[in-house]
């Protein structure tokens, strides 16, 4: 494409705002930058200060011009601002979808710049690298570096220059440790000053949310970005049928259940005809209000709705209408306007089909808060190796712990509800099912959880096996030790090697033939019953069966039977749950049969 048509193109459609994604670790400080940029303080009536609910800010060009200063000229940008998604962790940016990718045009990866990368950090970069989107580091708490001196809301090169050597060699390293981690996930970084190509090379900006230094540099590489490799993405249709991603289901005061989502093409208008994602089907359904917050403000927290007849592409609505309660967050919601409600219907249902996971007849049943997360877990699952039965948007109801039981594995016996509500009804049923119930709102926690109760099924599966099975053992008669010939033979022995328990059969071996001798029925320690003796004791045993003198004397080497196919699971499957004793006592067993036969127990 010519440069002189590209130009045609995009100066014949309206520029909408690019839409900017807010990823990274819990605590590493999203919400915080966020409040610097829109200069409110969302994060103060939040729980332990971290984001509980989608949202979304419009930061307009003359807002991101004032903050950034001499950094942005207004003259220099058609785009009119940018639109801030407020993620409450990364499972949500993929809930974020438009066409059946990303949403999201662009994200900022916070890294907090003392604890460099954690879990949820590479969760991110997973989900970034996976729906190739680009993205810029914000490589927070620049201000808690030792010694740090600070000058509210400068940029951050001029703030690292100003502080001391030692200051700049402190955070430089840390700045450093963070470009060397993102190397390891296979991107190539730099401070965003030194980064010539932005589309090979990810910009590192070092800032702090709480004192607002770097900020404008943040601002101003967004732009910057946004400007120079996403102008031609941004050409929409203004008149054209809405599009867009639902972000929250929601009760609202006077509407009922409403829709907080991001319009991404087009205008929605009010009584405009829709069609959004629903639990089962897909919902037609026409908008009864459009309730927007003002600039620099959030959905979530602005209860001053302004009610608007129209809004355009990109920009987050609440919208009001009829039969929203089954409308799933990350679903797609589509304007009919002029087209015919079956097609839009089918458009609707192939991108939710896009979303679809897949599931097997056996495994576990998964519940989660959006679609994306949905997919996101499902995603990860599958990296895991663990399969799904069933995996749904939702609440933990009855029917779900229904289907986790017929489960024929105990471990798949189990639900994981990642950021959803457990009904209290299904708590309890749960428990009476024994299905296990696992809930958190961080992914890596939720399969990690998952796998700790796998790892003690096996191992109390395990010792069960251990229990049932013939242990290897082989023991000697004691000379002067025989305290009773026959009915039953009582003699004193000394554990050679192995494990020896009551109910044991015993055989001795002619050459490589074993010859069984009777069934070992008590084991005596100074007296006292026990039910097993090991290595190196002396014990007093009854064996049914022999009579010392005839089948068995003074000095003979005895041996616990081993079935075969005990012996086949011992070598096969249980050679670290047994000890090194046994080891040996085993492998002297084996090699015992196989001087007949090279293949018993194999």
């Amino acid at each position: 494409m010519s440069e002189e048509k590209q130009t045609d193109t995009t100066e014949a459609a309206t520029l909408r705002t690019p839409i900017v994604a807010v990823l990274g670790h819990v605590d590493h400080g999203k919400t915080s930058l966020l409040d610097q940029i829109r200069g409110s303080a969302v994060s103060e009536g939040e729980a332990g200060a971290i984001t509980q609910h989608i949202g979304s800010t419009a930061v307009p060009l003359s807002i991101i011009s004032e903050v950034a200063g001499d950094l942005v000229d207004p003259d220099d940008f058609d785009l009119p601002g940018l639109l801030f998604i407020d993620t409450p962790g990364h499972h949500s940016f993929s809930t974020l979808r438009s066409r059946g990718g990303a949403l999201a045009d662009i994200a900022v990866l916070v890294v907090d710049v003392n604890d460099g990368f954690q879990p949820q950090t590479h969760e991110a970069i997973d989900i970034l690298k996976r729906t190739a989107t680009p993205f810029i580091v914000a490589a927070n708490k620049i201000d808690t570096t030792p010694g740090w001196n600070p000058e509210p809301d400068r940029p951050s090169k001029v703030a690292i220059e100003a502080q001391s050597d030692r200051v700049e060699t402190d955070l430089n390293e840390n700045l450093y440790e963070i470009i060397g981690q993102l190397s390891d996930s296979g991107f190539s970084a730099d401070m965003y000053w030194r980064v010539q190509n932005f589309q090979s090379n990810i910009g590192v900006v070092p800032v702090s949310a709480e004192t607002g230094e770097g900020i404008p540099d943040l601002l101003t590489v967004l732009m910057g970005l946004s400007q120079r490799y996403m102008k031609e993405e941004m050409a929409v249709d203004v008149g054209g049928p809405g599009a867009g991603t639902v972000l929250e289901v929601k009760d609202t005061q006077g509407f009922g259940t409403t829709l907080d989502a991001v319009i991404y093409d087009g205008t929605i208008r009010e009584d405009d005809q829709i069609v959004v994602g629903g639990l089962t089907t897909p919902i037609v359904t026409e908008v009864r209000a459009l309730l927007e917050p003002k600039p620099l403000s959030e959905i979530r927290t602005d209860e001053q709705f302004e009610n608007v007849t129209e809004v355009t592409a990109a920009d987050g609505v609440k919208i009001a209408a009829p039969d929203l309660d089954d409308a799933m967050a990350g679903a797609p919601i589509r304007v009919v306007r002029d087209r015919d409600v079956g097609e839009v219907i089918a458009e609707v249902e192939q991108e939710l089909a896009e979303i679809e996971v897949s599931t097997q007849e056996e495994g576990l049943v998964v519940k989660a808060d959006t679609l994306g997360s949905l997919e996101a877990l499902a995603s990860t699952l599958s990296e895991a190796e663990i399969p799904i039965m069933r995996a749904e948007v939702g609440d933990v109801a009855p029917r779900d712990i229904r289907v986790a039981e017929t489960a024929n594995e105990p471990t798949h016996r189990a639900i994981l509800a990642f950021n959803v509500d457990v009904l209290g009804d299904a708590r309890n049923l749960a428990e009476q099912e024994e299905v296990k119930l696992f809930e958190n709102d961080v992914i890596y926690r939720l399969i990690e959880e998952y796998e700790e109760h796998v790892e003690s099924i096996e191992q109390a599966q395990q010792e069960q096996v251990l229990e049932n099975i013939t242990r290897p053992a082989r023991f000697e008669i004691l000379d002067d030790h025989t305290f009773r010939q026959s009915d039953p033979a009582v003699v004193g022995v000394e554990i050679r090697g192995g494990l020896l328990r009551r109910n044991s059969r015993i055989v001795k071996f002619d050459g490589s033939e074993p010859e069984r001798v009777g069934l070992l029925k008590t084991i005596q320690d100074e007296g006292e019953d026990v039910d097993e003796a090991r290595t190196g004791e002396r014990v007093a045993v009854s064996i049914d069966g022999p009579t010392v003198g005839r089948q068995i004397e003074e000095g003979d080497e005895l041996w616990v039977e081993i079935p075969e196919k005990h012996a086949k699971i011992l070598e096969q499957e249980l050679t670290e749950d047994i000890t090194a004793d046994e080891r040996e006592v085993l492998s002297m067993y084996l090699d015992k049969h196989r001087d007949r036969d090279p293949f018993w127990g194999k």
